[in-house]
Formats: structure tokens, C-alpha cells, sequence
């Protein structure tokens, strides 16, 4: 039968505070919201704690606890590390806590939750370095699983992992890069000397992370025993389903009220009830089975969106102009050696910033729209750059000071 794979994402940017256009060369706190606009991180931050990663964390320290077989992996951004640490510490605690059990793999992705790969090599190592250095201080793990920014991968992105000492990669199970082929086995990367792939299997992660409550969905109400049958059913030489969602799934995106806990809560025993089904986390999957065969991967993938392309941060022009811009200031940023200026650069390269901007439409655009916190992405963008220029002067406003000093 199967062994389940279950990967959650835990993230929240920094968002940038309303920073109108007279505010450029006047406030320089661009993360800092005082007057309670929907933009302050704090109170983001514990609502999302609330209804999502303190009962969580409650729920599945008792599954880990009882199901000595259940095993789960997590990986963070950096950024919501130090939110967490700062605003909510009983959660790092509570994450802590999961950690123990010995039945949770940690992973390691850009600090920032960046496009950096992308854009700067050198600034994709620096903050997956620091990633990794962050990891070991708040959990003791040193992650041997690399998970990129919103799955965002291809060939060049593999080998640069090798390279840094990974064994292995989550990328998205994308029809286009697949084929026919099964996400279900493990696959190494091409160009690589051993780099191993987790594919997501995107249609049951999606079925909990998106389809859930959708009282329209021909499958709905989904229960445990309907999802544990649906991975059972898998052919028999299927080695691996990888179940990769967001953490927020349970509780903030999918409300209390629609069952998502009680869904989860018995999930493990559901899936268990097969005796041919086991759950392993992603180290323990590159060691288990052997890869089917190599994959190439030339054009950028990630797990956004029907396109699951790029098209998510870096469509439209406001995207483009606005990354450019972000990554043109590296040189001079780094010159200035001034350690709050390059902090705000980097929480100003969160993928986050880019995805308010998306204009897409019909189903991507509904996500699009659920997860932004402006009225429009002109509004995401204009907030964007406002705080983005003056972040820009004060950089010049440095150099500048330095020549006459």
C-alpha cells in the first residue's frame, strides 16, 4: 500500500503597514501598524495563533502521542519565527513540544520566504544559511530536506541544494513536468549527483486544503474514512503520497465550524485501519524507497495557482517593476552595512508582497483575493513601493553621509 508524507507550511510576512505617498522621507517604520488598519502583524499573528496553531498543536501532540506510527514535518519561515518569538512565545513552546515526540522532521527554506533563488544567488544562500542556523537555535534539528518558497523548483534550483548539502527537495506533483507519470514515487533531480524528489500529490492535498467546506464539491462532506479510503485505493506499486499543504488550513482557512478538526483528529487512525499504510517524514522517505527515475524540470514550477508556475508574484508589470526595483537596491543596500536598512529589505522581499499584486481572475483570482489584505492589487502595489522608495532615499541619504563624513 502507501506510506503517507504529511508536510505543513507555517508562515506569516511582515505586511507593510498603510505608508501613504507624504509619508516617503517622514516614517520610516514600514511594519509597524498603530492605527489598526488590518495590516498589524501582531494582531494577525495572534489571531492566527488562536484559531490555528495553538489547537492544532494541542490536537496533534495528542495524535503523536497516542500513534507512536504517526509522523508529520514542518517547515517555517523565518520570519514568522521571530513574529512568534516576539508576540506569541507559548506557540514556539507548543511547536517545541511536537518537536520532542521524535516524530516530527523540521525543514529548511529561505529565512525570508523570498523569490531570492530567482533573483541573487548570493542573497538565496545568505538567508537559506540563516534559515538553517535558526532551525538549529529554536528546535536543535539541522534539516537535511530543503523546501523552497512556495515550492518554487527546476533544475538549476536542485543542484544549487546539492551543492549546499541537501539530500532532498518537496517540489509540486505538476501535470506538465509529470505527464503521465505518478507523483507517488520518489524521483532524483537532474543534473544532480543523488538530490531526491517529494512530489505533492496536489489533488488529495488540495481536496483538504481548498475543497474542504465547499458544499459544491461532489465529494462533500469529506470525511476521515472517505480520505483514508481514497489513499488505500492506490495501486499497489504505489510507494508514496505526499500530502503538502499550509498549516493555516486548519482552523484559519478552513473555519472550526466546518469540521476541519474533527476531520484531522481521526485522519491517522483512518489511514492506519489499513495495515499496508505507514506514515515516514521526508528523510526518512529518501531512505526508505529508491527513485523511479530522473526528472527534468527546465521552466520554474511551484504549487500556486492552476498554472502552478510564476505567474503568481511576477505577471504583471507592478510585479515586475516592483521586484526589480527590490533586488537593483542589493549592492547598495549590503554597502551600507547598516543592519536595520538590510533587515527591512529583506522582510520587504517576503513572496507575500508580490502575490497582493496578482490580477488574476475567476477561480485563482478568488484565492488571490482571500488571501490580500488591500481592496485591490493597484492598492498592494502603490502601498508597496511607497514604502519601497523610501527605504530607497534613505540608502542614498546613507551614502551621502558617509562621503561627507
Amino acid at each position: 500500500m502507501s506510506a503517507v508524507c504529511f508536510y505543513f507550511q507555517v508562515h506569516q510576512p511582515y505586511r507593510i503597514k498603510k505608508f501613504r505617498v507624504f509619508d516617503i522621507g517622514k516614517n520610516h517604520d514600514y511594519f509597524v501598524d498603530k492605527q489598526n488598519t488590518g495590516l498589524n502583524n501582531e494582531i494577525i499573528l495572534k489571531r492566527v495563533s488562536q484559531k490555528c496553531y495553538l489547537p492544532t498543536n494541542r490536537l496533534l501532540l495528542d495524535l503523536l502521542s497516542k500513534n507512536l506510527g504517526f509522523k508529520i514535518s514542518f517547515s517555517f519561515s523565518g520570519v514568522v519565527l521571530d513574529q512568534l518569538e516576539k508576540y506569541c512565545p507559548e506557540v514556539i513552546k507548543s511547536f517545541q513540544d511536537l518537536v520532542k515526540t521524535g516524530q516530527v522532521e523540521i525543514l529548511s527554506e529561505t529565512h525570508y520566504h523570498s523569490l531570492s533563488f530567482i533573483y541573487s544567488k548570493r542573497e538565496f544562500r545568505y538567508q537559506v544559511e540563516k534559515h538553517r542556523q535558526k532551525i538549529m537555535a529554536v528546535f536543535g534539528q539541522k534539516p537535511q530536506i530543503f523546501r523552497n518558497t512556495e515550492l518554487i523548483y527546476n533544475n538549476e534550483l536542485a543542484q544549487e541544494i546539492e551543492d549546499m548539502g541537501y539530500k532532498g527537495i518537496l517540489i509540486e506533483g505538476a501535470d506538465k513536468v509529470l505527464g503521465q507519470d505518478s507523483p507517488n514515487f520518489i524521483r532524483h533531480a537532474k543534473g544532480t549527483q543523488n538530490l531526491k524528489l517529494l512530489l505533492k500529490n496536489y489533488k488529495l492535498s488540495d481536496d483538504i486544503a481548498f475543497r474542504f467546506s465547499q458544499k459544491n464539491w461532489n465529494e462533500y462532506p469529506l470525511t476521515s474514512k472517505k480520505f483514508a479510503r481514497w489513499i488505500s485505493s492506490h495501486d499497489q506499486s504505489v510507494d508514496i503520497i505526499n500530502l503538502f499543504m499550509d498549516y493555516e488550513t486548519f482552523g484559519e482557512h478552513q473555519w472550526e465550524e466546518s469540521g476541519i478538526f474533527k476531520f484531522l483528529k481521526s485522519l491517522p487512525q483512518a489511514i492506519s485501519e489499513n495495515p499496508g499504510n505507514s506514515f515516514v517524514t521526508p528523510s526518512e522517505a529518501i531512505g526508505i524507497f529508491k527513485s523511479v527515475g530522473q526528472l527534468n524540470v527546465d521552466k520554474f514550477i511551484s504549487w500556486a495557482d492552476v498554472e502552478r508556475d510564476l505567474s503568481a508574484w511576477v505577471d504583471n508589470s507592478m510585479q515586475k517593476d516592483a521586484i526589480e526595483k527590490l533586488y537593483g537596491l542589493e549592492q547598495d543596500i549590503l554597502a551600507t552595512q547598516n543592519d536595520k536598512l538590510i533587515e527591512d529589505w529583506r522582510r520587504l522581499q517576503s513572496s507575500d508582497h508580490f502575490y497582493y499584486m496578482c490580477t488574476k481572475f475567476f477561480a485563482d483570482g478568488d484565492v488571490h483575493k482571500y488571501f490580500n489584505p488591500y481592496e485591490s492589487p493597484y492598492e498592494a502595489f502603490i502601498n508597496y513601493m511607497n514604502a519601497l522608495t523610501d527605504l530607497e532615499s534613505k540608502v542614498r541619504g546613507f551614502d551621502r553621509a558617509n562621503k561627507l563624513a
